[in-house]
């Protein structure tokens, strides 16, 4: 049909309808059609004929046929090239149109009300991850997120790895067991409601920033990056929230590129009511030096309450730095001097009337007074440009301070300045920016991993871990046995701060660790070994079963187009595809699937294929399954399946 080229020519001069490969992106071009976008519209009508064969007549007007545009865009010959072709022939199309456009499932481009996996399974390489972004369908959503039967467990004590052979449980029957979970986090995550809903009281979030760049894991559509990164984040929030208890609070670490767009949608999932601050952390102090126009310094810490009335947040401890400021002694212990006036904000007598009144102080007695005695001067809380001010409490306040010895008075140029003792308490209500050096991610991150793993550089980017210890201690029980999740465990910062504040204050705090990265096994375990030596600390460490996971897993390592057609043929034997896929490998497809490889970026087109293929409901063994002979089950792993599980293993 002659209309194809012209509407496909004209489409690709409209820059967001278009890859990197000048290739046109059809589910942008539906995306836009159905938001009635103006930009799309007068493309269309600028042609005589996409205009007719669009647009309806109504009394003069032109109507915009939505039905006809996407059903024109969605036939299998409108884009007739090898990868069009191929999804056609192995089955990615029902009834002429893709399964993008239909109600069952929608591939490659993800929105909000749908659950993205993500299957990052090697860090950095030149693409992180095969986007598998089958977004299923509701009815097929429950198997996916189904509890998962776990394999290769191993207990990690300060004698070297044991056998687990059963699981510690409190009073009220919940795990109390250290845990690290190899797998797909959002699997993994569900995994865990079966026995820590509502159990969890801090949820430390360190995701992908989804920064421009090499960085960037999530890089495969350009033009729906920003939506994908969306939907990744919404489906782990929303089940995050789920494991919090009512005092529970997540904390989600992000730089500008998604700050706003992360506080926007964890209002939507926690209610805006339950916001209780942003943190900026100086994790960079030298600024990096890459970035265009701004060096930028820092990152953000969003802290997210699940019921803001339930919360409580402890005083931070003191820095050294800090700790130097009470450089006075007495026989109540350390102190320092403050002026008792106000400057500033809301200094004046104005907005704080309780707050303006006359001080009296006898020099002879060192004595203060609220009222005029023989001796006394009076003095008044004015600055030194004769601006009414006020004084940092009201009369009883000050009072109370006069009986405890805490007030001062001294002369200075001529005229009495009254001072108030600030002792040294437990630490101080945490500010808004954290500069201290030991934040740097650099020097208490990258340095400090380094020297645990002597000086080889094992992790790209870690935390600084005393950025992620602090914000534990303000949020957790001092010397309690509160459990702390962190399902994007990376080099395993947060089970080393748990460790490290245990060992401080005598707490029990749990740790339970997500991470679906192959370092799992060399970096994490062996960090969070390391810092548990010469403490009572031990932790099992367990695996989701893999089944087409397995695959994911080859086809991303794949280096050649004909290591993938192995793959495909062992996929096609031994795995479970897609209902809809043609298993038999028909020659038509395998002449276009090789004709992909030839294209640009054509590995990593075959590759995407082949993710499309798996039934992502079969990435992991499902708990429901764990008797299915085909899956090899152990009766070891089905025992401890059942002593992890509990009830629900029967259910």
């Amino acid at each position: 049909m002659k209309l194809y080229p012209t509407l496909i020519d004209l489409l690709k001069t409209d820059p967001r309808f278009v890859d990197d490969d000048g290739e046109l992106v059809l589910a942008a071009v539906q995306d836009s059609a159905w938001k009635m976008d103006h930009d799309l519209m007068r493309l269309l009508l600028a042609n005589a004929d996409l205009e007719a064969t669009f647009f309806d007549d109504i009394d003069g007007h032109r109507v915009f046929n939505l039905n006809t545009f996407i059903d024109y865009i969605s036939q299998k010959d409108f884009l007739d090239n090898s990868y069009t072709r191929f999804k056609n022939r192995i089955g990615l199309t029902v009834g002429g149109r893709f399964l993008s456009e239909r109600g069952e499932v929608a591939l490659v481009w993800p929105y909000k009300d749908t659950v993205l996996e993500g299957g990052q399974t090697k860090e950095e390489e030149t693409r992180k991850e095969i986007f598998f972004n089958e977004v299923l369908a509701q009815d097929e959503i429950n198997r996916l997120l189904a509890p998962k039967v776990l394999t290769n467990f191993a207990r990690h004590a300060a004698n070297g790895t044991e056998p687990v052979t059963d699981f510690k449980r409190d009073k009220g029957g919940v795990i109390r067991d250290n845990l690290i979970i190899k797998g797909n986090n959002l699997l993994a995550v569900h995994t865990l409601t079966q026995q820590f809903r509502g159990q969890v009281k801090l949820i430390y979030a360190d995701p992908p920033y989804n920064t421009p760049g090499d960085s960037n894991t999530f890089g495969y559509n350009n033009n729906f990056n920003h939506s994908t990164w969306l939907t990744f984040m919404k489906n782990r929030l929303e089940v995050a929230k789920d494991l919090l208890r009512e005092d529970g609070v997540l904390v989600a670490t992000i730089d500008d590129n998604e700050y706003a767009h992360l506080k926007l949608l964890c209002d939507e999932v926690f209610d805006r009511e339950n916001y209780l601050g942003t943190i900026v952390i100086q994790s960079n102090p030298r600024g990096r030096t890459t970035n265009t126009h701004f060096a930028t310094c820092h990152e953000y810490a969003l802290f997210y309450a699940k019921d803001i009335d339930s919360v409580s947040v402890n005083y931070i401890k003191l820095t050294k730095e800090q700790e130097l400021e009470f450089d006075k002694k007495d026989e109540s212990g350390d102190y320092r001097l403050l002026p008792f006036r106000r400057s500033g904000g809301t200094s004046t007598p104005e907005e704080r009337p309780n707050s303006y009144y006359p001080v009296y102080y006898n020099e002879k007695k060192q004595a203060f007074s609220l009222e005029k005695n023989e001796g006394s001067v009076e003095i008044l809380p004015i600055d030194k440009l004769g601006k009414r001010r006020v004084w940092r409490q009201t009369r009883p306040s000050f009072l109370k301070a006069v009986e405890r010895g805490d007030m001062v008075c001294r002369k200075s140029t001529g005229k009495w300045v009254v001072y108030m003792k600030d002792r040294v308490k437990e630490g101080r209500k945490p500010k808004t920016i954290w500069t201290d050096s030991k934040y740097d991610a650099s020097a208490n991150g990258t340095m400090l991993l380094k020297g645990m793993f002597n000086g080889e550089k094992v992790f790209s980017y870690p935390k600084s871990l005393y950025a992620v210890k602090d914000t534990i201690d303000i949020l957790t029980e001092r010397g309690g046995n509160d459990t702390v999740l962190d399902f994007f465990a990376g080099s395993g910062t947060t089970a080393h701060a748990v460790v490290e504040l245990n060992r401080e204050d005598g707490g029990n705090r749990q740790f339970i660790l997500c991470e679906q990265m192959d370092y799992v096994s060399d970096v994490t375990v062996n960090r969070v070994g390391k810092a548990a030596v010469g403490q009572d600390c031990d932790f099992i460490y367990c695996e989701l079963m893999k089944y087409n996971e397995a695959f994911m897993e080859r086809i991303q390592t794949a280096k050649t187009s004909k290591e993938l057609l192995e793959i495909w043929q062992d996929m096609a034997e031994g795995s479970f595809l897609n209902w809809y896929v043609n298993s038999a490998m028909p020659e038509d497809a395998l002449r276009d699937f090789e004709a992909i490889g030839k294209e640009p970026k054509g590995l990593e087109k075959q590759k995407h294929l082949l993710a499309e293929l798996l039934d992502k409901n079969q990435l992991y063994v499902n708990l429901s399954e764990i008797d299915d002979a085909q899956f090899k089950v152990s009766k070891e792993d089905k025992a401890l399946n059942k002593a992890f599980y509990g009830n629900a293993y029967d259910a």
